[in-house]
């Protein structure tokens, strides 16, 4: 299976009620048309070989039996086909004479099992506790088909040649339970539940339906494919709408309403296994046969060669910002609110004077003060409680300095200004280093001082020192170790800077002070660069994207590395669909291995770095959820890299 996808289906056949045969032809058709598409696993609706809506024609053998014909003529002409598909019918159990509400998993011809409805819904008599009894407690086995096949509510399908896939199935009101069947068949290894279902539609009932699956993939860690029954059935007292909808961890990955045939997505099981191994919730999947002791399932392994070539499902470029507007908003608002906290008991308990700030005029340290003036608000001490200093040098321009005056003034914060070019010169004469010569030492120099000055003055002030660094930055190594590497709280530390970005554009929007909106915005359109070296012609001559790479690219990359442990050939394949027009195979592979080259390289930073808050799902504090040392070694994650062009 590569990189851990399979690609899935929710089917929904144009059917007629009570006519076996024509149903048949008509799931016939979709699962070629779904391998036509490359898909593995897909589900049918509740009782569609027969139509949901029979009523006490289910109480009769000759529907009884035209659903078993029906099923024999589905598995003889789909023998051909690789697809794991899940059929609802009618089946009649022949040593309790009970007919049960069941969902046949076939495969190649092979009718796998038979899992019946456990939940049967009795609101009156002319409801389907009048046909069906409960599958709780079934547990048989006999022919159908000409097969023999188990009649049982636990059975889990364990691909062999998917590692990480196991398929569970439940249907319709199973879901609506306070205990779900899927809840115990997810916890005994499913990682793919099919959810066969005739809901009818009435208003408002969607967005229950909808959050219902959402809450249960989410609950379960797993991949959630829930189909139900369309046009064909009948319209008597109900209205059926065909709404399918495929679900993974809590994100719905494809919904169609109101349509007949295929809804297509890839569940991602790798990473469903990722997070489970993880939050260590899930007990490992136990004997690949034979029923599971205690679990209270069987495991009947299939095989399945499940290649996806091919995508449907989307991949934000931007994996750290919600796409939907309300929901940044909201977002930004929480991190700002979340980072401030954290603050604020750092200055409660060391009883701080002030929060000393290095201003540069950029995006970070713009941050660190929107983050610290909430902490103050939060407080109730005032905004001059905070220091900002700006300290020109070599590469300081006229922009950055500017907007940084600036926006100390509207925030209300005190600014003082420390030019340090002549104490880094006197700090080359010392060392020996030329003002010819620009390398690193020119550079971390002027970092170095920038810190010793913030230092000196918190001490004066009986402040902290605030640092300014972000989540980005500490992933590449992108700072000076004991210069702003250093602080006594980081407020950035695990914020990417595609979200840094986000953030302060949210207050510029959202800002009651117009002048303050203004210098945000400006800040925002400033490229992104440490200043160390000298300007030309005024202007900024040292960008950081430049020389690391993309930030939007390195968060992406450390947003799947990191937070979902993919491997890298996975990582590329993400990013190579996200990025597909902006960015080529060649520039993301170059700055994909740039990135594990950095990242293992400079983890002796990360290993110290300042206290600071966790506002998002990755963070780097060797105290918190990252735990690495300092001298492990890329060559495996490289060469994975390794010849691909």
């Amino acid at each position: 299976m590569r990189d851990g996808f399979i690609k899935v289906a929710a089917a929904t056949p144009k059917i007629r009620v009570a006519d076996p045969a024509h149903n048949a032809q008509a799931v016939i058709a979709l699962m070629r048309e779904a391998e036509s598409l490359g898909v593995k696993v897909m589900a049918f609706p509740e009782l569609c070989l027969t139509g949901y809506t029979c009523g006490d024609l289910f109480l009769q053998d000759t529907l009884l039996h035209g659903a078993e014909e029906a099923l024999e003529t589905v598995l003889e002409e789909t023998k051909d086909l690789e697809v794991l598909a899940a059929v609802g019918l009618p089946v009649k159990n022949p040593f309790d004479n009970n007919s049960y509400n069941c969902a046949a998993v076939i495969l190649k011809g092979e009718l796998l099992g038979l899992i019946p409805k456990t939940c049967i819904p009795n609101y009156g008599e002319f409801y389907e506790g009048r046909w069906f009894a409960s599958g709780k407690d079934a547990d048989a086995v006999f022919d159908l088909c000409g097969q023999p096949v188990n009649l049982f509510p636990g059975i889990l399908f364990a691909c062999e040649d998917a590692t990480h896939l196991t398929v569970g199935v439940e249907i319709c009101e199973d879901l609506w339970a306070a205990d779900p069947p899927s809840t115990a068949l997810a916890r005994a290894g499913a990682t793919l539940i099919l959810n066969l279902s005739a809901s009818d539609e009435v208003v408002g009932k969607a967005d229950y339906r909808r959050e219902l699956v959402k809450n249960q993939s989410a609950r379960c860690l797993c991949g959630y494919v829930y189909t139900d029954a369309g046009e064909g059935e009948s319209t008597t007292d109900l209205v059926f709408a065909g709404h399918d909808l495929i679900a993974e961890n809590g994100a719905i990955l494809a919904e169609k309403r109101f349509e007949t045939g295929l809804t297509v997505s890839e569940i991602d099981v790798g990473k469903l296994s990722y997070e489970r191994r993880r939050m260590n919730t899930f007990a490992p999947p136990e004997s690949p046969a034979e029923r599971v002791p205690g679990a209270g399932v069987y495991r009947i392994p299939f095989s399945l060669s499940s290649e996806v070539t091919s995508f449907t499902r989307p991949v934000s470029p931007a994996p750290f910002v919600p796409q939907d507007q309300t929901l940044r908003a909201e977002r930004c608002g929480e991190i700002l609110t979340i980072a401030a906290l954290g603050l604020k008991k750092r200055l409660e308990h060391t009883a701080a004077s002030a929060a000393v700030i290095g201003l540069s005029g950029g995006l970070d340290s713009t941050l660190a003060l929107l983050i610290t003036a909430r902490a103050m608000e939060l407080l109730g001490r005032p905004m001059s409680d905070i220091l900002c200093v700006t300290m020109p040098c070599f590469g300081t321009t006229k922009r950055t300095r500017s907007n940084a005056e600036v926006l100390a003034e509207r925030v209300g914060a005190k600014l003082k200004v420390v030019d340090i070019t002549a104490a880094v010169k006197q700090h080359f004469a010392d060392v020996g280093q030329s003002m010819d010569d620009h390398s690193v030492t020119f550079e971390n120099a002027q970092a170095r001082e920038r810190t010793q000055v913030l230092m000196d003055l918190s001490n004066q002030s009986g402040g902290l020192v605030i640092g300014t660094g972000d989540l980005s930055e500490l992933a590449l190594g992108w700072c000076t170790y004991n210069g702003d590497h250093m602080s006594m709280y980081a407020v950035n530390a695990s914020i990417p800077k595609t979200l840094v970005r986000f953030v302060v554009g949210h207050v510029a929007r959202t800002t009651a002070d117009p002048a303050l909106a203004q210098v945000l915005r400006d800040i925002l359109d400033t490229p992104v660069s440490p200043e160390l070296l000298p300007a030309e012609n005024g202007e900024i001559s040292q960008k950081t994207e430049d020389i690391v790479g993309p930030y939007e690219l390195h968060d992406f990359f450390l947003y799947y590395a990191l937070r979902w442990g993919f491997p890298p050939r996975k990582v590329l394949r993400l990013a190579e669909r996200a990025f597909a027009g902006e960015y080529d195979r060649d520039t993301i592979l170059k700055w994909l291995r740039n990135f594990y080259r950095r990242f293992f390289s400079q983890q002796f930073k990360r290993s110290c770095v300042p206290d600071g808050p966790k506002v998002g799902s990755v963070a780097l504090s060797p105290r918190g959820d990252w735990r690495m040392p300092s001298d492990a070694v890329s060559n495996l994650w490289l060469n994975e890299l390794e010849g691909l062009k």
